[in-house]
């Protein structure tokens, strides 16, 4: 995982140079809160290989959930191990009592 010093440093840079500091897109997911931090998200693509059926890329090559998911083919635990797996923690997800769950 990144360290936290990458995500500040981050922050201050995108900060410095006029940019949104918090630039969010927040989804319900079968209960979860899905917050995905458009800033932070580089593209690997690591969260789509393990939660296909949930997230795709976007026309910038970040990480977006798709418009329609089959709730039936959810699977939760997978879906949190896809989270964390975010190596810049870009996903966070928050349960239906605001607990953070992952990463």
């Amino acid at each position: 995982m990144i360290n936290q010093s990458y995500k500040e440093g981050k922050r201050q840079q995108l900060e410095a140079e006029g940019r949104l500091v918090s630039n969010i897109d927040e989804q319900k997911v079968n209960g979860l809160t899905v917050k995905i931090d458009r800033d932070l998200c580089v593209g690997f693509g690591d969260c789509i290989d393990l939660a296909e059926t949930v997230f795709e890329f976007d026309e910038e090559n970040i990480v977006v959930i798709k418009e329609e998911i089959d709730i039936k083919e959810f699977d939760k635990e997978g879906f949190l191990e896809a989270c964390r797996a975010c190596p810049v923690d870009a996903i966070t997800v928050l349960d239906g009592n605001g607990e953070q769950v992952a990463p």
